[in-house]
C-alpha cells in the first residue's frame, strides 16, 4: 500500500483527525484532498475561524497523526 492509500485510511478513520507536525504545530480538523504529493487539511468550525493548510508528504511522515474514535471518545494514534 503507497503513501496515498493510507492517507486515505487516515482521512476516513474518526470523524476528526490531528495532525502534530516536528515543529510542534498542531493541526486538527478534517482531511479535504490529497494529491500527488500533499493533504489539504481544514480547521476551525466556520470560514471565520478555520483555515486550509497543505501538508507535504515528507512533513507528514515525520508527524504524528491521530484521529477522534467516537466508540472510545478519544485520540487513537494513525501509523503511516
Amino acid at each position: 500500500m503507497n503513501l496515498s492509500e493510507r492517507l486515505i485510511d487516515f482521512a476516513e478513520a474518526g470523524n476528526q483527525q490531528k495532525i502534530t507536525l516536528t515543529n510542534g504545530q498542531t493541526l486538527q480538523g478534517w482531511v479535504m484532498e490529497i494529491n500527488d504529493e500533499a493533504l489539504l487539511i481544514s480547521t476551525g468550525y466556520s470560514d471565520k475561524v478555520g483555515k486550509d493548510v497543505w501538508i507535504n508528504f515528507n512533513d507528514l511522515q515525520t508527524a504524528e497523526l491521530s484521529y477522534w474514535d467516537n466508540k472510545a471518545s478519544e485520540w487513537k494514534i494513525f501509523t503511516l
